[in-house]
């Protein structure tokens, strides 16, 4: 599982070269809302997954929690788009994002008990310490739609608390 964490969080770290040699351009405020709304539904998976398959109670309620706050925060990024003419840009089949998703999942639904558990969690910690990398050091500085920017800026202290969560509920 952590090979699976780390080339998650590589990836992660890498978006904008991956969008560029993807696409062929930098990284602009298209391509950034087709990844953060790639990157919304895959923890809305993540999250229903842990909700079904979790053993504790803890981490079903935490799993539901992700699901509900990334479809609220992805119903809110597809309505900007919208309001602002921006069309996200598809994600590939075979962005490496997409590829590490699939097989965390494939992973993930091979587990079951506390196994389950520990390896939805750690997934969770590094998958939003690679978010809130990416979103810092990447997208923020790329995204040239004001708006945009501050929906981004106004939704990322939730990444954190994701990542908080998910790291005192592997203590347990």
């Amino acid at each position: 599982m952590r090979i699976i964490h780390t080339a998650l969080a590589a990836s992660l770290l890498a978006l904008p070269a991956v969008a560029t040699a993807q696409k062929g351009a930098a990284l602009d405020d298209a391509a950034i809302v087709g990844i953060f709304d790639a990157a919304n539904t895959w923890d809305i998976s993540t999250g229903s997954l842990a909700n079904r398959q979790g053993a504790r109670a803890d981490v079903k309620e935490f799993g539901a929690m992700l699901a509900r706050d990334h479809k609220a925060v992805q119903q809110q990024g597809r309505d900007l788009a919208k309001k602002l003419g921006v069309t996200p840009t598809p994600v590939a089949a075979d962005f490496a994002l997409k590829k590490d998703y699939d097989a965390t999942m494939k992973q993930l639904k091979t587990l079951h008990g506390a196994a389950f558990d520990k390896a939805f969690l750690e997934h969770e910690v590094a998958y939003h310490k690679a978010v809130i990398d990416a979103v810092t050091h990447a997208f923020l500085p790329a995204i040239k739609n004001g708006e945009l920017k501050a929906f981004v800026e106004k939704v990322a202290p939730a990444f954190a608390a994701h990542e908080a969560a998910a790291e005192n509920l592997l203590k347990k």
